[in-house]
């Protein structure tokens, strides 16, 4: 456990680094002279050079371990903020962007396959996702505001170099004390039908069926990728990206930075209320998958039609949805995946989380003169909910097949 405490204070770090630079990046780019399609042509070639680093990280965290990756992707991302802290031109900063969406792909995957890495008992790795989910949600509550009013006190420039040291200062202490915890095989007695009510019985009895009928039907048996499951990353990342491209527009120069660094900070308290609620990690991560990602669906069709309400109410219940989702769907993804390829497992999570985020800045620069981007996201979360279940069918006619 040592591990996880240190991945930890790291991960909190690293996350109120970058995080904090959410609410500046939008006003920095406009003030060297980027136009709004050009910022999210920017937000988006981020997110899309994240895919050969996810994808290469899939296997490399599988065969190398989790240490190095993070190491190096803490490091080379402080060294590209230094740079940033130089950037004129809207070009140059598209570039230093585009590598540093390559660089920090490869964090995501080893801090997690690192974690699952620590035991076996899925219950106590339920509990290391929630709470890395809940150290990220804490770091990007004061995050936002901290970046906006260091930008207010220093300036864009200093405040990008400050960020790109202490990244690199996470890195060094990184190097020294994570020590690289060892895969260890999911029993199969730990996993129990019912601790996935209503989702996939078949990825949790596959184990036991495999040492009941032979090597031959084992390997027919084992658990195949999820591909339904991740049109939820993809359609949450989607909805991300349009939010953080239209809050620093909403708010506009009556408003400014501070604004929205506050309102980035409010998204992060209603996720940091779901995860303190610590009795929901006992209920279903299918269920609690689903109804957070129906819940944050409404909300965003909600701020789409300008209900009547005050914006800071809906983000906040934006963000309790998410406090829901994000530590169920990793607890999901753990329990089918039946303890091994948890590298591939989560690099396809941080892929489709990846995909998300370029479509939805890049969507939203295009059509937000004549409908509100909001709708985009509304819809992209409700065809997930809706492909969601049909994961559930597909796998929970598995054994049948199996073993006819």
């Amino acid at each position: 456990m040592r591990t996880a405490i240190w991945l930890y204070l790291f991960s909190f770090v690293a996350v109120f680094d970058l995080h904090a630079q959410y609410p500046i990046l939008t006003p920095f780019a406009v003030s060297i002279g980027a136009a709004p399609s050009f910022i999210g042509l920017m937000m988006g070639m981020y997110s899309l050079t994240h895919l050969p680093g996810n994808i290469i990280a899939g296997y490399s965290v599988d065969r190398y371990g989790s240490r190095f990756f993070i190491v190096m992707s803490l490091l080379l991302a402080g060294g590209i903020l230094l740079l940033q802290s130089r950037v004129t031109d809207p070009w140059q900063l598209l570039t230093l962007r585009s590598i540093s969406g390559f660089v920090l792909a490869f964090l995501s995957p080893a801090c997690m396959a690192m974690l699952a890495r620590i035991t076996s008992d899925q219950l106590k790795q339920g509990k290391l996702m929630a709470g890395n989910g809940l150290v990220h949600t804490l770091a990007s509550v004061v995050s936002p505001a901290a970046g906006a009013l260091l930008v207010a006190k220093v300036g864009f420039e200093q405040a990008f170099y400050l960020l790109g040291w202490i990244l690199i200062g996470t890195a060094l202490c990184a190097y020294f004390f994570i020590r690289e915890a060892s895969a260890k095989p999911m029993p199969g007695d730990t996993s129990q039908p019912g601790q996935l009510t209503g989702s996939s019985p078949a990825a949790i009895s596959k184990p036991q069926e495999e040492q009941d009928h032979g090597s031959t039907q084992a390997a027919t048996a084992a658990p195949s990728m999820p591909w339904l499951v991740y049109s939820l990353p993809v359609a949450m990342s989607c909805a991300q990206g349009i939010l953080s491209f239209e809050l620093p527009l909403m708010a506009g120069s009556s408003a400014g930075v501070m604004t929205t660094g506050l309102l980035f900070s409010v998204i992060s308290l209603g996720a940091l209320f779901t995860l303190s609620l610590l009795f929901l990690n006992k209920l279903s991560p299918y269920a609690r998958t689903l109804w957070g990602a129906l819940g944050l669906a409404l909300t965003f069709f909600a701020i789409a039609i300008n209900i009547p309400l005050p914006l800071y109410i809906l983000l906040f219940a934006a963000g309790m949805a998410k406090g829901i989702i994000y530590p169920a769907l990793s607890s999901l993804l753990i329990q089918l995946s039946g303890g091994t390829r948890y590298g591939r497992m989560f690099s396809i999570l941080s892929v489709a989380f990846s995909i998300g985020a370029f479509l939805g800045p890049m969507i939203a620069g295009q059509i937000r003169e004549s409908i509100s981007p909001y709708y985009i996201a509304f819809l992209s979360l409700m065809l997930a909910v809706i492909l969601l279940p049909m994961h559930t069918f597909r796998t929970s006619s598995a054994p049948t097949r199996i073993t006819s």
